[in-house]
């Protein structure tokens, strides 16, 4: 894949779609069910902290957790895509850190309002190369 492509995503990306609960042993640690179908929520643009960037810790928040991530970077506008189509608008792969307001996304959940606010605020989402 073309490195170039994969490191202008940061300035060049239009969205970050992220799935939640895809990891059994976390889904155990926290108490959910396992989704039938993959749980997707967005980022956006601005989440992004590039490499080498600080992390700041936000002060919404007294529980503040990090999950490690593998990036897709998309390379290519697609719309409904078959599976077997899929991996040809892959531009390659990072590794990128989901930050989350824990707290926050707690009582989001317990009010059963979207819980936006605890994973998609500024630099919520560090990349690396």
């Amino acid at each position: 894949y073309n490195m170039s492509r994969v490191i202008d995503f940061v300035k060049q990306g239009t969205k970050l779609v992220c799935v939640g609960r895809n990891y059994a042993k976390h889904i155990a640690e926290l108490g959910n069910e396992t989704p039938k179908e993959p749980l997707l929520f967005l980022k956006p643009t601005t989440s992004y902290l590039e490499s080498g960037g600080k992390v700041e810790y936000p002060t919404i928040t007294k529980d503040f957790h990090f999950e490690v991530e593998l990036g897709v970077v998309v390379g290519s506008k697609m719309t409904k895509v078959s599976a077997e189509n899929a991996l040809s608008h892959v531009a390659g792969y990072t590794v990128a850190v989901d930050l989350t307001c824990r707290d926050v996304q707690e009582q989001a959940k317990e009010k059963r309002i979207p819980w936006t606010l605890s994973k998609a605020f500024d630099k919520s989402c560090p990349v690396g190369p």
